[in-house]
């Protein structure tokens, strides 16, 4: 009796959380199935009223919408893959190797975290311009978002993947020297199997980072029709003067597919078990 009334504080703040959480969702979703005249019911309603499939046929049947869903793929596999290759080297690089100025340059990664990422995005947008082909650059280009968001992320992903790196036994460094092996091998021996539980946690935020990612995209790629992602897609569906909120929500729940079910398979593997075995030394 006791411990259930201990716990009572805590369980009560979880649920006032979880609803908290739950009820924008709730009413996305709920509101997908209605027809609006262009403005929202006042009072909010969390229910739906009927069930109509009419909101998600119309965004399906939008001619961008295989495009762009390939682009979102492209770039977000892309910018996952560089930033998990390139974000461990680094990692490892601060963790275990003892160069001049090691610590002021890892004070100076930190430093740029201390900036919001869209009061960078003038110069960003600048260097991209002067990088490739003449007039545009990269600017418009799935490349030239990619470059971005691996280049904006390495710093933060460092930092998360240092600690666990420099936090492995010396003796397994050492075993590899006396084999004749150098810093790849130990990277990619030793230090990259064990990391794997960080680096898979790592590999899904930047997956759902990058895919729900929307401001940077509008940026860089701008009016190249081509090249848009699906958030981009999904904030054209907003007219000019009015909107029909229901496309807005069908659009949004059906991008946040992916996510969902990607979340259900990997949860256990890496973001719960993982990184608890990634921290115990054997």
């Amino acid at each position: 009796g006791m411990k259930m009334l201990r716990r009572l504080p805590a369980t009560l703040f979880l649920l006032l959380s979880a609803a908290i959480f739950i009820t924008p969702f709730l009413f996305m979703v709920s509101n997908s199935f209605e027809e609006f005249s262009y403005v929202l019911p006042n009072p909010p309603r969390l229910l739906p009223t009927r069930i109509n499939f009419a909101a998600y046929g119309y965004v399906l049947t939008q001619s961008d919408l295989p495009r762009a869903a390939l682009n979102s793929v492209v770039v977000t596999l892309g910018t996952v893959l560089f930033t998990v290759l390139i974000s461990s080297l680094s990692a490892y690089g601060f963790a275990r190797i003892d160069f001049w100025g090691r610590e002021t340059l890892f004070r100076i990664y930190l430093a740029t975290l201390m900036l919001p990422g869209f009061l960078s995005i003038i110069p960003q947008f600048l260097t991209l311009q002067a990088l490739g082909a003449p007039l545009s650059g990269l600017i418009g280009t799935r490349a030239g978002l990619i470059l971005l968001y691996v280049g904006a992320g390495i710093c933060g992903n460092t930092f998360f993947l240092r600690g666990h790196m420099a936090a492995l036994p010396k003796e397994l460094e050492e075993a590899v020297r006396i084999d004749g092996g150098g810093h790849m091998t130990t990277f990619l021996r030793v230090m990259l199997p064990l990391a794997v539980p960080s680096i898979g946690t790592l590999a899904i935020f930047c997956l759902q980072g990058t895919w729900e990612e929307f401001f940077t995209a509008k940026v860089v790629l701008g009016g190249v029709q081509n090249n848009i992602t699906l958030p981009v897609l999904i904030q054209s569906l907003h007219g000019a003067h009015s909107t029909r909120w229901e496309w807005i929500f069908a659009a949004s729940i059906l991008a946040q597919i992916p996510m969902i079910l990607l979340f259900i398979v990997f949860q256990k593997r890496f973001v719960v078990s993982g990184l608890a075995e990634g921290s115990v030394k054997a």
